[in-house]
């Protein structure tokens, strides 16, 4: 591994076309769970100039049963996308969320995916889908995730918060960051380039107004980013295109799942290409990326490596993973073999089934709204949510190695 080099990672905000899509359809995904912890979603969104629509399949008890919506569920659904747009802060002519146009094109389950996936006789529950998922942890950051990409969307968390709150009233939802870190003997040891494009008010392109916006932007690196590794020779690109008044939906058009990069480790570690918004938890794409961070990063609490990465594959309606990779990139305390070893014994795991994934992490909840912007891990386990941030496995894992 190089120990000398420089890496780039990016965010996007919470009212980045893409994330909004994202949003809205993990505020799907929580609507239902809050209906039937068992409910199988798969809902996608498309965002564009004044209309949201969404496309996918259910299955929920109480909402939809038997290819018929249960009354008052379709106006329930418009209502929490139009609530969503709401919390993001979309009220603009081209993007408003009290008057853009709603489709919802949501229809029932599959009836062969749904054969393969349940439990039957002597048949555990399968797999939703075949593929591969990695996890990743280093101790580059407090929170064990790649510094590029964990101050990429700290940026961005800043800025939103001041939006919100009016300190910063200049500020319109869609954002983009990326900043470049030089490493020396591969660790952070200065910020090369800071990348920030923001949407703006009316104005906020010239004269006094940009020289506003733009010393605002370089405090907010300043407050974010260790002192230590910003300096006069940090190159900063702020709006470099000049004028973003018109962003977000109006701007360009929104998906579901565009964003698996941000959303992950920013390019640090390799991903299985599977997105995870709009997606309950029985699909592996999802509650197995989530598990493989979870044990990546205990390993590391745990002293065990300071950098590692799992790989887990599953075949669709197969309960049990098809194989187990570590690889703690020579910076393992003992062999990758062992660790493996490790936590295939760890019971509490439920031999990472996907009802076992569900179970020890507690994923049957509302909970995935939140995970939506500014990236599914790094953040901190409060209550139900985010419970893959815990470090509750490091003494488990010690002690399997003892």
């Amino acid at each position: 591994m190089r120990s000398n080099y420089l890496f780039t990672s990016e965010s996007v905000s919470e009212g980045h076309p893409d994330k909004v899509a994202d949003q809205i359809s993990d505020a799907i995904v929580d609507l239902f769970l809050s209906k039937d912890p068992e409910a199988r979603i798969a809902c996608e969104t498309l965002t564009t100039t004044q209309l949201v629509v969404l496309a996918g399949e259910i299955r929920c008890k109480g909402v939809y049963e038997n290819g018929a919506w249960a009354e008052g569920a379709q106006e329930e659904i418009e209502r929490t996308v139009r609530n969503t747009v709401k919390r993001i802060g979309y009220e603009q002519d081209g993007f408003h969320w009290e008057t853009f146009r709603f489709e919802n094109n949501l229809h029932g389950q599959s009836a062969h995916i749904a054969q393969g996936v349940d439990a039957s006789g002597n048949k555990d529950e399968g797999a939703g889908d075949q593929g591969i998922m990695f996890g990743f942890a280093c101790d580059e950051t407090p929170d064990l995730m790649p510094a590029t990409l964990y101050y990429s969307h700290k940026i961005l968390e800043r800025m939103a918060a001041d939006r919100h709150s009016g300190a910063a009233p200049f500020l319109e939802p869609d954002a983009k960051s990326q900043v470049t870190l030089r490493f020396e003997n591969g660790k952070p040891a200065a910020a090369t380039a800071i990348v920030v494009s923001t949407q703006h008010g009316k104005g906020y392109d010239e004269g006094d107004n940009e020289a506003e916006l733009k010393a605002y932007v370089k405090k907010v690196v300043a407050d974010v980013i260790p002192a230590e590794l910003l300096s006069d020779e940090t190159v900063y690109h702020i709006n470099p295109t000049g004028s973003f008044e018109i962003g977000g939906p109006d701007g360009d058009a929104g998906l579901t799942g565009r964003k698996i990069i941000v959303d992950t480790y920013g390019g640090a570690s390799p991903h299985g290409g599977g997105a995870f918004s709009g997606k309950d938890p029985t699909k592996v794409d999802r509650s197995a990326a989530y598990i493989t961070r979870y044990l990546a990063k205990n390993i590391v609490a745990a002293g065990l490596a300071k950098r590692c990465t799992i790989q887990l594959a599953y075949a669709i309606g197969v309960s049990k993973p098809l194989s187990l990779y570590v690889d703690t990139h020579g910076t393992g305390t003992v062999g990758d073999d062992k660790i493996e070893a490790a936590i295939q014994g760890i019971e509490k795991l439920g031999g990472m089934t996907p009802r076992g994934i569900r179970t020890h992490l507690g994923l049957n909840k509302p909970i995935y709204e939140r995970t939506a912007a500014y990236g599914h891990f790094g953040r901190q386990a409060e209550g139900d949510f985010f419970p893959w941030e815990k470090t509750d496995l490091a003494e488990d894992l010690k002690a399997a190695l003892a």
